[in-house]
């Protein structure tokens, strides 16, 4: 099988899967879906102050997925094969939803150099 996948396809959807992970592993609002593999670990610093970190839980699936989820690299690998699937299996939706993700990928990419120039 000869897979026609041009310079742009192959930045497209790695923009989308650079999106697509940051949104799943980072974002807050997929907190929801990554609380079940996660308890949180309240330790006090130096300074008397309590910290807050998130592990993955212990034991099975829930160990597993956690693991997964808070390695970017890990995740990226899955969400770029289903970005590639999604691509040949479902082309109509799959462009759709990649020049969704690429687009916001762009402007990710776009406002961390601006807050990085403006100092925030």
């Amino acid at each position: 099988m000869v897979l026609e996948v041009t310079i742009w396809n192959v930045i497209m959807m790695g923009l989308a899967s650079f999106r697509l992970t940051r949104l799943i592993v980072f974002d807050q609002i997929t907190f929801f879906f990554r609380k079940p593999f996660f308890e949180e670990i309240t330790e006090v610093n130096p300074n008397g102050e309590e910290e807050v970190y998130l592990a993955p839980k212990q034991h099975g699936f829930k160990k597993w997925m956690g693991e997964l989820l808070s390695c970017y690299w890990c995740t990226g690998i899955w969400v770029s094969m289903f970005v590639i699937l999604l691509y040949f299996l479902a082309p109509f939706y799959g462009e759709i939803v990649i020049l969704v993700m690429a687009v916001s990928a762009i402007g990710s990419i776009i406002e961390v150099f601006i807050s990085k120039l403006l100092g925030n």
